[in-house]
């Protein structure tokens, strides 16, 4: 049965919250350490993703990221007026995640918020558009094909996150989420070139939500159009 948008919203809070949590506290708690591994980070953003995917799916969907559900709706995969319960629950819960991460760990690596590294936003806008195109491609492939066996879609999304921490974390922070960004930004006060990461990842996500339309849609709940195939 599908579940109420108010229920569904909660889910996207909780399970946005458990990756803010998970992935910025990573950061906060290596600062402190001293630094670990690039491997190490990736991994953790890895699993900050596929816990709250793995968990709330069946639930919401778990978008977990007000770029994905803007590129479902943009996309007709989702319907408009689901948007703004999507979004207020994902805010809100990479809120509550951050603050988390403050009231644990301190006010540390600002929090895990995303700065270019020294200003480079020449680099910076085409990598978070780029793998944030990625995400998206990974959130529809699983939105349309399902889960597949063994539920080895659902590691698609937390892949390209890992990969984009690798490749363009040392530069970037690695974003692709504006609630994400937003969180540690504002709670620890760092503004620097915020407008990157609200502008680069949505025009990822609107790319590919105008190339790839969904070949059904359920014209019932405008939900995916989803093909049975257990491959």
């Amino acid at each position: 049965m599908r579940r109420s948008l108010p229920a569904r919203a909660s889910a996207e809070a909780a399970g946005t919250a458990i990756l803010v949590g998970i992935g910025t506290g990573t950061i906060v708690a290596s600062a402190r350490l001293g630094g670990i591994p690039l491997l190490l980070m990736a991994c953790a953003w890895f699993f900050a993703v596929l816990i709250p995917i793995y968990t709330f799916i069946r639930l919401s969907g778990a978008h977990l990221n007000p770029a994905v559900t803007l590129a479902l709706a943009a996309s007709g995969r989702i319907a408009w007026r689901e948007v703004p319960f999507y979004v207020l629950g994902q805010t809100a819960g990479a809120f509550l995640g951050s603050a988390t991460v403050l009231g644990v760990l301190g006010n540390v690596a600002h929090l895990g918020a995303t700065v270019p590294v020294q200003g480079d936003v020449i680099r910076a806008f085409p990598s978070e558009l780029a793998f944030t195109a990625a995400l998206v491609t990974a959130v529809f492939v699983l939105a349309d094909f399902g889960e597949g066996r063994g539920r080895w879609r659902i590691l698609l999304p937390p892949t390209v996150v890992a990969f984009s921490t690798y490749f363009i974390g040392p530069w970037t922070g690695s974003s692709l989420n504006p609630a994400r960004t937003l969180a540690p930004a504002i709670l620890s006060g760092t503004y620097t070139d915020l407008w990157v990461y609200l502008t680069a990842v949505p025009l990822g996500a609107l790319l590919i939500a105008a190339l790839w339309k969904p070949r059904s849609v359920d014209r019932l709940d405008r939900g995916p159009g989803r093909r049975k195939i257990t491959s």
